[in-house]
């Protein structure tokens, strides 16, 4: 039989891809707007000397000193033409001979100049440029490739150490074999792993605990019966029988209702969190516990702080944690006496809730989030805080419940609640 794992493949560690079609891309675009720029200012230059050619011609023309300008700038030809242009002026470039000449026209005026050596200087740079973007793109592909393999190794390595993680085997992944840059993936998994190890851990004690305390019931019902049916009785006899009988079903349907329950609360724990005022919901459930508790003579206390504490929660989870620890609390006080539920911003900035009774308190070396472990001999199957811890560990919360150390008799029951969001299924 096949194991089932834990699946969480990287796709691309068959080999390190990269988008040969998108850098080829990349590249053409770059060259063709790269010398696109480089022809731009080419043209900007050449509409420079057309100017200057032009303030030369204007000069010659309205001061008439064509024999004067030749000597003052020997680099141009400067020539009265029989072509007189309608036009103010136009120009072109020539090229004769491997040289190229600028050659303006303005009425009845040719300047001719030379620019071969600024046309050859700006050939040379866009070849230059061009050369330098593409060596420089592929640098950059190169790199790219090597940096891929480097990467490669410690998630293949990462990969391999899920790919051995089954129901069987959930060990922890050893983070000092890793990268420092993959420590923080590396412990996120080994939090699910904690996760699910302790979800199955939980659940195996549930079942056989479950067991336990369906068939302890069955079993002294059928020998009772077997006895009672070893001769005639009088009717009361029977009677009794019945009641007991009633009484057995009765915890035994308490015990599937409470099973039930986790069923239900693992289902709020894929509840999607929202922003909600912690202190709200803490007291309109105060507000309801106290009727409950007045009515048994006993004063719930409400002092919680501060006035509004906002914060990205599952409310349910919430409200079934806090429900346990107050109906624990009226539960195991006396008449008379007092519980009180408060509340305090502690370090980094989260919600400490504590729920404090004036009960018996409790036996602080049991697991007294086991399930079925009971306290005292009130009624009850032992699964209250096993549903409490199970909420307080999908809400990435910290519960306890301790002593209390004041000199009071009692228990005080602690949630510390984050307030960011432990897992986000979706959130808007």
């Amino acid at each position: 039989m096949k194991q089932n794992k834990l699946n969480i493949k990287f796709s691309f560690l068959k080999k390190p891809e990269i988008d040969i079609k998108l850098f080829l891309l990349l590249t053409i675009f770059t060259l063709i707007f790269t010398i696109s720029l480089i022809f731009t200012f080419k043209s900007i230059m050449i509409e420079a000397e057309v100017q200057e050619l032009r303030n030369v011609a204007k000069t010659i023309y309205n001061k008439n000193i064509l024999n004067i300008v030749p000597h003052l700038a020997p680099h141009l030809v400067i020539v009265e033409t029989s072509h007189n242009t309608n036009n103010d002026f136009y120009y072109e470039i020539k090229t004769t001979q491997k040289q190229d000449f600028l050659v303006f026209y303005f009425k009845n005026l040719m300047i001719k100049k030379d620019i071969t050596f600024k046309n050859r200087v700006m050939d040379i740079v866009i070849i230059l440029v061009a050369l330098f973007i593409l060596g420089f793109l592929i640098l950059i592909y190169i790199y790219s490739v090597s940096f891929a393999y480097k990467i490669k190794e410690p998630i293949l390595k990462l990969n391999q150490y899920i790919e051995n993680i089954n129901e069987k085997s959930l060990h922890q992944i050893p983070t000092k074999q890793l990268p420092k840059d993959l420590h923080l993936l590396a412990e996120t998994i080994n939090r699910l792993i904690n996760r699910i190890n302790n979800f199955i851990s939980t659940q195996k004690e549930l079942f056989i605990g479950a067991s336990h305390e369906l068939k302890t019931p069955l079993t002294v019902i059928k020998l009772k019966n077997q006895v009672l049916l070893l001769k005639e009785r009088p009717i009361k006899d029977y009677i009794e029988q019945f009641h007991f009988v009633n009484k057995k079903i009765d915890e035994m349907d308490k015990i599937i209702s409470d099973v039930l329950n986790i069923g239900r609360q693992e289902s709020a724990q894929f509840e999607e969190p929202i922003r909600e005022d912690v202190i709200k919901i803490l007291k309109e459930l105060a507000e309801e516990f106290q009727i409950l508790a007045r009515s048994q003579n006993k004063n719930l206390i409400i002092n919680l702080s501060p006035t509004q504490f906002i914060a990205v929660i599952q409310k349910t989870l919430l409200k079934q944690i806090i429900q346990n620890f107050l109906q624990n609390a009226i539960k195991f006080t006396p008449q008379n006496k007092k519980i009180e539920i408060k509340s305090s911003v502690v370090l980094n900035n989260r919600l400490k809730i504590e729920v404090i009774d004036e009960g018996i308190g409790i036996d602080e070396k049991q697991d007294i989030f086991a399930p079925f472990n009971r306290t005292g001999n009130k009624s009850g199957v032992g699964l209250g805080l096993f549903l409490a811890k199970s909420g307080a560990d999908a809400m990435g919360a910290e519960i306890s419940v301790k002593n209390r150390r004041d000199g009071i008799e009692g228990a005080i029951a602690t949630l510390i609640l984050q307030n960011t969001p432990y897992c986000i299924m979706s959130y808007k």
